[in-house]
């Protein structure tokens, strides 16, 4: 299953996936022609580019978190 697409996170990404719904809107057979792949790819890049920047910023928080740490520690150690 996967997850909600509207989501706060994917908000950059809301044009390409309202146009990946217009297109599945269509019916079956204009999805199963194979019709929306292109759609669908770009909803793919766009998720893809969101995930990336939001791991890049996660990381960027556990390093300057972990630095806080790793001071603190040898603030310790050179107190102790």
């Amino acid at each position: 299953m996967h997850p909600h697409l509207h989501t706060k996170d994917n908000k950059n990404c809301e044009d390409v996936m309202n146009a990946l719904e217009e297109c599945h809107a269509r019916g079956f057979l204009w999805k199963s022609m194979g019709m929306c792949t292109t759609a669908k790819h770009q909803v793919n890049m766009c998720l893809r580019a969101e995930r990336l920047k939001r791991t890049e910023k996660n990381r960027e928080e556990a390093r300057k978190k972990r630095e806080k740490y790793e001071a603190a520690w040898a603030e310790i150690d050179a107190n102790s």
